[in-house]
């Protein structure tokens, strides 16, 4: 055999796929782009129809009507996030909203159809636009459009979809022992099934696993919201900015059997009103707080509800769309409709008892705009990221507008890194670790922090309740340390780990900023600073740069 035919037979090196946590729509959106060129391997903790994607009922942001603009959308953007949003990227996904939508169109979305409408789409308007501009398919649109994209990522051969598999911590250069730039060579991951974790080499991680709305007793969002990709990738050294901006949603169903249920925020973009109870003088009360009423931005609506029910003691407000109509309301919030009706509200004739809850984390780990970290490697797209387009304050419907735009230059940027052959990683040491023998103590502090969180860092702050909070955390912290360096990890005591990290990095944040602004007000401070920086919280590695 000569040596041109012994080269041809040697087999190529093992390319590392690009390994993605969470199965969601920024998830799904980078695997998709991807999957034609490397192969790709996507992990969800549970199944993979759970996620806050399939939750989200408002839209998509697409700048698509003869009477919208780039800029009208970008002054949307910031003033809804108060002073704080990075312009730049703002106008970067702005500029990329159309194309966004039509995207999520070529893959069958089942959008809401307009014949008269641009792309044949009904548009709506939610609180903060100033027009209509949210592509939505009714009041479920992120079902539809996760459904959608699902589907195509398990008919794709270079996908591998692994549910109930949890990523516990990045392999980074501190684990191989390398004398190098500290870099990611892949990931820890638990396979839940069998209680066993395994290393996964990866030539880019990238984290999409949503926000920490989890770490606060009452929220919007699913189990899944545990702030995971945020905690692991601060772990690794990375930097987060903005974590104290938690958006609480201002309508979220009252009701003692379905606290997670929202209301979504395009029934007062269509008319609804906001009331309060008729024992307290009934009527609606906006026109007290802002302007623009129940289309005001999120922060400055769950605020005057806040204020309202505390000033009149009362649990709940009123959200009353039945003057809009049995059959409209049907025809554009169906899951409402049947949602509520089948808790015995029905909202053609009553009106809906609402409360504020804890929505979307508009800070967390800073990236750039095709999604790199500090640590060359690591990746995070969505919730997970900080890019600087919420500012102290999501404008509605961004945020699938987000993941979709930055999903895509994110796999573009990992497409164009060199090949790599991937390094051999130290196995996972159980050897010093036995069975947990009361799970009760995970329960406990799991509890005990959310509601902690939710008491002292919720939509009022003082310095002192936010110093409270963080003393108290530094004790669950060590008891969760002293549980997790003794006992088999398992999802419970991963999730109540990263929750742990995140209310630690929201409250330190929050101290941090000595003024009102957005979604952040302390009593202490109640006065907007003229001019304002994001709170980035630096590791204590030295990592590059953005």
């Amino acid at each position: 055999m000569n040596a041109a035919a012994a080269k041809s037979k040697t087999p190529a090196p093992p390319v590392s796929p690009v390994v993605i946590v969470g199965a969601g729509l920024a998830g799904l959106t980078v695997a998709l782009h991807l999957a034609d060129t490397v192969p790709v391997v996507v992990l969800a903790k549970r199944e993979l129809t759970e996620g806050a994607t399939a939750w989200a009922q408002g839209g998509i942001v697409g700048v698509l009507g003869n009477d919208d603009s780039i800029e009208s959308h970008v002054r949307d953007t910031q003033d809804a996030g108060a002073g704080l949003v990075d312009v730049d990227t703002a106008r970067f996904i702005a500029e990329r909203s159309a194309a966004a939508v039509e995207w999520l169109v070529n893959q069958g979305v089942p959008f809401t159809p307009d014949d008269d409408g641009p792309l044949g789409l009904h548009l709506t308007r939610e609180g903060g636009h100033a027009v209509r501009r949210i592509a939505h398919a009714a009041d479920a649109t992120g079902k539809a459009i996760h459904d959608q994209l699902l589907a195509a990522a398990k008919a794709h051969p270079n996908i591998t979809l692994r549910q109930r598999w949890m990523a516990l911590d990045l392999i980074t250069s501190r684990h191989v022992q390398r004398e190098e730039e500290p870099r990611c060579y892949g990931i820890y991951a638990l396979d839940i099934d069998t209680q066993r974790v395994e290393a996964l080499p990866a030539r880019a991680v990238v984290l999409a696993t949503g926000g920490a709305g989890k770490v606060y007793r009452y929220t919007t969002n699913p189990d899944t919201s545990t702030g995971d990709g945020i905690a692991m990738a601060w772990r690794a050294g990375c930097r987060v900015a903005n974590m104290e901006f938690i958006q609480f949603h201002p309508t979220c169903l009252y009701h003692p059997q379905e606290r997670s249920f929202l209301i979504t925020e395009a029934l007062r973009g269509e008319g609804g009103y906001l009331k309060l109870p008729e024992h307290v003088g009934g009527g609606r009360f906006m026109a007290a707080h802002d302007a623009r009423m129940e289309l005001a931005p999120r922060d400055i609506v769950a605020r005057a509800i806040d204020f309202e029910m505390k000033k009149h003691g009362v649990d709940h407000v009123w959200l009353d769309a039945t003057h809009l109509g049995e059959a409209f309301l049907k025809e554009h919030f169906p899951t409402v409709y049947a949602r509520c009706m089948s808790l015995g509200i029905d909202i053609a004739k009553q009106p809906i008892p609402v409360v504020p809850a804890v929505h979307f984390t508009c800070g967390g780990v800073v990236t750039d705009l095709a999604g790199r970290s500090d640590m060359p490697g690591v990746y995070a797209v969505g919730e997970t990221a900080y890019t600087g387009l919420h500012g102290a304050n999501r404008l509605a419907s961004n945020s699938l507008l987000e993941c979709v735009v930055l999903g895509q230059t994110c796999a573009e940027h990992i497409l164009g890194l060199p090949e790599t052959e991937p390094a051999p990683l130290p196995g996972w040491d159980e050897s010093q670790v036995e069975d947990a023998d009361e799970q009760v103590v995970i329960a406990h502090n799991w509890d005990e922090l959310r509601l902690l969180m939710w008491n002292y860092v919720g939509i009022v702050r003082t310095t002192k309740r936010l110093e409270r909070a963080l003393h108290r955390i530094a004790l669950l912290r060590g008891e969760i340390d002293d549980y997790y360096a003794n006992f088999r990890v398992s999802r419970d005591l991963l999730e109540l780990r990263n929750l742990v990290d995140c209310a630690e990095l929201i409250v330190r944040s929050a101290l941090l900023r000595h003024e009102s602004r957005g979604l952040h007000y302390s009593r202490d401070y109640p006065l907007t600073l003229p001019v304002s920086f994001p709170t980035v919280l630096m590791a204590e590695r030295g990592l590059r740069k953005l």
